[in-house]
Formats: structure tokens, sequence, C-alpha cells
């Protein structure tokens, strides 16, 4: 390996594979790609280490089925986990991904005490709960992925309707990772241009829905599986901000305390990720609409974290 910083990421299936590639082509980190799959793991990384004698990056990434071939990583994304089948919601996968997630996140502090967690599974919030609870972990080096997902479908959907590049886009969507996420159309513009003066407000809620349904939409055409390419880069734009000390203002799910009125639990906020983690909740002004709808969300993640807890797994 070299001397870049060390990602592990923890399941070789398409998300984790995809947020390798990423890491590799930034040239960010070297990577260590971790599956209970023999060979699966392995044979990605070759053919990434192929990649990357014609991408010209210096980073290193190896294939293991070894918790030990972590050690000391910088960060760790998880991605293990089942997958939604279609006609399936994230929340059917509690029980089975609780199981998954606690004893991967065992295995990962075991060998990398002090390292940051980055949790990508669904149903996403209730999983970087069952993360921070078995890892001991200081709340603001546990964090979860979605909100960075959940803008850039918003942003893409808002593109596709304007016919700009989304790079010109500003958004934020906050709250659970779910059906009642909430896309804040007051901080949403177009190179400053708020924008209500640009899409009427009947279009615009139909974006919004599109991409509460985002994923939905992807598992119902794929059949088999479910999104990969944009989490994977989205994860890893969280990973960068952290490794680089970047201070980028992301939507993340963390744990709150009092932020919001929301207290003792994880949801999707804008935060503030440097080399600590967590380096700042940022509080906006919200509608009364807008505090309501994360309000709901916030309960909705709060029932599944209950939920969890019942079934005494971890």
């Amino acid at each position: 390996m070299s001397n870049l910083p060390k990602i592990s990421i923890i399941g070789a299936g398409n998300v984790g594979a995809s947020a390798a590639y990423r890491a590799l082509e930034l040239n960010l980190s070297d990577v260590v790609l971790l599956d209970i799959v023999e060979g699966l793991p392995q044979g990605k990384a070759l053919d990434l280490t192929q990649m990357l004698s014609v991408s010209g990056s210096s980073s290193k990434i190896i294939g293991t089925n070894d918790y030990s071939d972590t050690k000391n990583s910088d960060l760790v994304i998880i991605t293990s986990g089942l997958p939604r089948k279609p006609g399936m919601s994230r929340d059917d996968l509690v029980s089975t991904n609780t199981k998954i997630i606690k004893e991967v996140t065992e295995q990962v502090v075991k060998n990398s005490p002090n390292t940051i967690l980055i949790v990508v599974t669904n149903p996403l919030d209730a999983m970087t709960y069952v993360a921070y609870q078995v890892s001991s972990l200081p709340k603001e080096r546990v964090l979860g992925m979605a909100g960075v997902l959940d803008t850039a479908r918003f942003k893409a959907f808002l593109a596709m309707e304007l016919g700009i590049a989304a790079s010109n886009i500003n958004a934020l969507v906050l709250g659970g990772h779910g059906d009642d996420m909430v896309p804040l159309k007051d901080y949403t513009s177009v190179s400053g241009v708020p924008i209500s003066q640009l899409i009427d407000n009947k279009k615009l809620n139909e974006i919004i829905q599109r991409t509460r349904d985002g994923g939905a939409e992807i598992v119902k055409l794929l059949k088999t599986g479910s999104a990969f390419y944009a989490p994977g880069v989205s994860a890893i734009e969280m990973a960068e901000s952290i490794l680089k000390d970047q201070n980028k203002l992301l939507p993340t799910c963390v744990y709150a305390n009092g932020e919001y009125g929301i207290k003792d639990q994880f949801l999707g906020l804008p935060v503030i990720l440097s080399s600590k983690g967590v380096e700042k909740i940022v509080e906006v002004s919200l509608s009364d609409d807008e505090q309501n709808e994360l309000n709901t969300s916030a309960s909705h993640v709060k029932d599944l974290c209950n939920l969890i807890d019942n079934l005494k797994i971890i």
C-alpha cells in the first residue's frame, strides 16, 4: 500500500465496488475491499488494479475476506446488507441488516478503534444507529450516507426538467432516508436564482415526490437490484471532505442532540464534515411545514430504532 490514507469498504457488491472505484479515481486513498464471499473482493480488486494502470492513479487496492487487513483504517464505509427488491421498502430490511451491521461493526472497531464510520446500508438512519450503539465510537465519528444521495437525485431531476447542468444547482434534502425525506424548497437555487422563479409549485412538488421515490424507481427498473453508482460516489464525497479536511457542508445522517428540536437520535441534517468527522451541525431556518415534515421523518426513524431495541439484537 502507499502513503495515502486508508479506506476500508465492507461489502464488495455494486455499491462497495462503485465507492472503491471513485476513491481510486480521485487518488483519495488506498482501499481495502472486504466481503465474506471468497473470491469476490479479490476479483474486483484485481480488475480495479488493472484499471489503475490506465487511469494513472497512485492509489492501491486489495481484496480480502479477513478483517485483519482493515487494521488501522482512517475511514470505513459499510455497504454490507440485504439490498431492496421490487415491492420492498427500506424498512423491510430492518431485522436482517441489523444483525449484519452489528457483526460488521464489531469486527471493524476491533481492528480500527479510532476510525470514522460511514454507513450506507438501508434502512440508513436506523443502521447508523446500530453502528453507533455497537461501536462505542464518539457520535462525531459515526455517520450515515443518505442526504448527499437524496440531494443528488433532487438536483438531477431539477436539471432534467430545466435542461441545465446539475452542477449549477444548490439544494439540501434533510430528514430520514425514506418516503418522508424533506427537500428544502427555499434553499434550492440555480446559480443564485430561487427555484420558485424557474419551476412552478405543482411541477416542483412532482419532482420532490420523484426524489422521494428515486430509489424505488431504480429498483423497479433493474428488477434484480438497487442503485449503486450514485450511492457509492456519494459516500466518497463525504469521505473526501473528511480525509482532506475540506469542511464541506453536506446533508448527513448524524446524531442530533437538540438541533432542530430533535434529541438523542440519528437523522439527516446539514453538517460540516472535517477530519474530526462531524465538525458542526448547521441549523438553518425552516418553514413551519418543513419543520413539521422533519419532525414526522424523525418520528419514523425513532419508531424503527425502537423496533431494533425490541428485537434485542444489539
